[in-house]
């Protein structure tokens, strides 16, 4: 073979242009052997290629799934900085994994199978990026219809804004947070927007109000 080759670079090995194939057994083998190692190469360089490529599009799949919807709603609530909790963080690996599902149609079967290998490998960990976006994304944020609801109890005792323990819990009813959250954004706002008037000069001991926020040992009488 070496020597054929040899005898073709000199030029001495006369080539017919109307060459048919089985003329030549020794030319037609090194043929068929020099394009299997061709088609061979072709296939290890593409595989990795056609690898990077689906997990590239996994991962973008992965990443316009986690962001969906929580862009719009972040301009959506108001501007306190309570903290509030969000049932989003709940959301599992497997159910990251049924919306990704949504996504294969068209998909050869090859490609999915590959994709559900990556879902197995790195699920845990787009749920744990998942949840620490939903943790870092404008803290303090609540929901649009419970700040209304607060702010309505806020206007309508602007004058002595602490509510006592079966108020807080009416609120929790209604707006869906905890205690806690409430008892931050009573506190927040109260510290931003409320002074008390001057006729509010008469102490009288607390019992009234559990707020965290009410001064220890006494509430101020409103008039």
């Amino acid at each position: 073979m070496v020597s054929l080759l040899e005898a073709i670079g000199r030029g001495n090995y006369k080539i017919n242009s109307f060459y048919e194939i089985g003329a030549d057994p020794e030319l037609d083998e090194f043929m068929e052997s020099y394009c299997e190692v061709l088609r061979r190469y072709k296939e290890e360089l593409s595989k990795p290629f056609d690898e990077a490529a689906t997990f590239l599009s996994s991962i973008e799949s992965q990443l316009s799934s986690l962001c969906k919807g929580t862009l719009t709603k972040m301009f959506d609530y108001g501007s306190a900085d309570e903290p509030a909790g969000t049932s989003e963080e709940e959301l599992s690996c497997a159910e990251v994994e049924a919306s990704e599902s949504q996504e294969t149609t068209g998909v050869s079967s090859q490609e999915q199978n590959l994709k559900g290998m990556l879902m197995r490998k790195y699920s845990a960990h787009l749920s744990n990026l998942r949840k620490e976006f939903l943790k870092n994304r404008k803290k303090g944020k609540l929901p649009k219809d419970a700040r209304t609801t607060l702010l309505d109890w806020w206007n309508h005792h602007y004058r002595w804004p602490y509510p006592t323990e079966e108020e807080k819990a009416k609120l929790s009813e209604i707006t869906g947070l905890d205690q806690k959250q409430i008892n931050n954004w009573f506190i927040n706002q109260r510290k931003r927007h409320w002074k008390p008037s001057e006729d509010m000069r008469f102490p009288r001991m607390d019992g009234v109000s559990g707020d965290p926020g009410t001064p220890p040992n006494m509430l101020w009488y409103c008039w």
